[in-house]
């Protein structure tokens, strides 16, 4: 089963033609793919491209746990950058996912990938987050021995956004797998640790659903700097500061995102089918 491997900040996928699949990508499947040791290793699977009805391109995005995800910034850039490689994409184009319709454009003979990611909620139904219908801004919650206040946000998938003094990964680590699972996301979310450096820069520790820790997120990036945008921490232009890295990102009054990072090539390479004898 051919793939071809990318990585954007150290968030890496592979990316894998819908003609290329041997076996069913079942959850188990999925997460064998991506195991690190037993497998080729990777922070998800991107499948397409695929026949979309109201776009140039359809993408279907796996986490490494096997469930599917909505929307993934660093996967989109990935796969825009796998579209221009083989040729099939060089002006604007649009692709489809589940968390919406998005619009990219490759730049740096590749290297560089836009993407207008759409635009960010703040609305518990769309979230969504329990509770009656509201925006969700600076709200409590409680995991282990500590409550933050949070803010949550959408951008065709969760996130929940919490401003600390400072970040470090152990803050991710302790608190994130328990934040995902809250009972307040009904459909777990996406956590991101925001330290506002000044009004053009903020630095995240990411928690992404079904991944885990994760050293760079390009819709983590777009909801954090939104929340940092809203609360009036930071002006409309942002530089998002990771481990893996920095993202730009562009917000418009109504909260439209536009996000541009890089995507570097990895490798190419052919999974056996013996690996899944297990």
């Amino acid at each position: 089963m051919k793939y071809s491997k990318y990585h954007a900040l150290g968030n890496d996928y592979l990316v894998i033609a819908p003609e290329d699949v041997e076996i069913e990508l079942t959850k188990e499947n999925i997460e064998r793919i991506c195991h690190r040791n037993f497998g080729v290793g990777s922070d998800g699977i991107l499948l397409g491209p695929l026949p979309s009805q109201n776009s140039d391109f359809g993408l279907r995005i796996f986490n490494p746990d096997g469930s599917e995800a909505e929307k993934s910034g660093n996967g989109l850039r990935i796969f825009s950058r796998y579209l221009w490689d083989k040729q099939l994409v060089r002006e604007e184009f649009s692709i489809d996912t589940l968390g919406g319709k998005v619009k990219a454009c490759v730049a740096d003979s590749g290297k560089s990938v836009q993407v207008e990611m759409g635009h960010v909620s703040f609305n518990s139904e769309k979230i969504p987050v329990t509770g009656e219908p509201r925006e969700v801004i600076q709200e409590s919650i409680t995991v282990l021995d500590q409550t933050f206040t949070f803010c949550a946000a959408t951008i065709g998938n969760p996130h929940c956004v919490i401003l600390l003094p400072e970040v470090a990964p152990d803050i991710a680590y302790k608190y994130g797998s328990l934040l995902e699972v809250h009972p307040n996301f009904q459909n777990r979310t996406n956590v991101q640790f925001m330290k506002v450096i000044d009004r053009e820069n903020i630095q995240i520790e990411i928690w992404e659903r079904g991944a885990g820790y994760t050293l760079a997120s390009g819709s983590s990036s777009s909801a954090a700097a939104a929340v940092a945008y809203k609360l009036d921490l930071c002006d409309s232009s942002i530089t998002v500061h990771m481990q893996g890295g920095q993202i730009f990102i562009q917000i418009t009054d109504d909260f439209m995102v536009t996000m541009t990072g890089s995507v570097t090539k990895v490798a190419e390479g052919v999974i056996s089918l013996e690996m899944f004898e297990f």
